[in-house]
């Protein structure tokens, strides 16, 4: 008798969140966090989705570290700055020690700076309002005020020669 016992195996209801969660997944890329959050929002049971969702990171589908730098190759290609990017990884759940090693994927953002200001003042001196709404929107997308202040100064110093 006891060599024809059977364990358990994961029950119909396991399986139908972890096939879920694999769907959500196939949409399109997230964290641990949002696909915890998303599961529960359809409904699921927290412990379960919990169960689902450390599935699929023990099985490999599910990555927060790399998650992190495919937000931060997006956003970066995007001309979003560090602290932009840095609040989209939060805003999504990615936990602070994975920021920090993806964004040093980031590559330098005095490029993309200067050219979003030489886009929008296009080789003209502005005037004080409108150096104002240029770094305004600089600063919506994550630049700290001594980069814009000097991306600022770089344009000046182009357009004056």
């Amino acid at each position: 008798m006891i060599d024809d016992f059977d364990p358990p195996t994961q029950t119909d209801e396991t399986e139908r969140i972890r096939k879920r969660a694999i769907q959500l997944l196939d949409r399109r890329a997230m964290s641990a966090k949002e696909l915890m959050d998303k599961l529960t929002q359809k409904g699921e049971d927290p412990h379960q989705a919990e169960d689902a969702v450390h599935w699929l990171v023990e099985i490999g589908l599910l990555c927060d570290a790399s998650y992190a730098e495919q937000v931060v190759r997006h956003y970066g290609d995007r001309g979003y700055g560090r602290r932009r990017i840095q609040q989209e990884l939060w805003r999504r759940g990615v936990s602070r020690d994975l920021w920090e090693v993806a964004l040093e994927t980031l590559p330098e953002e005095r490029d993309d700076l200067d050219r979003f200001i030489q886009a929008k003042l296009r080789g003209e001196i502005p005037d004080r309002r409108e150096e104002k709404r240029v770094a305004d929107a600089l600063a919506r997308r994550g630049y700290t005020w001594d980069e814009i202040s000097a991306g600022m100064r770089r344009y000046l110093e182009s357009v004056e020669e």
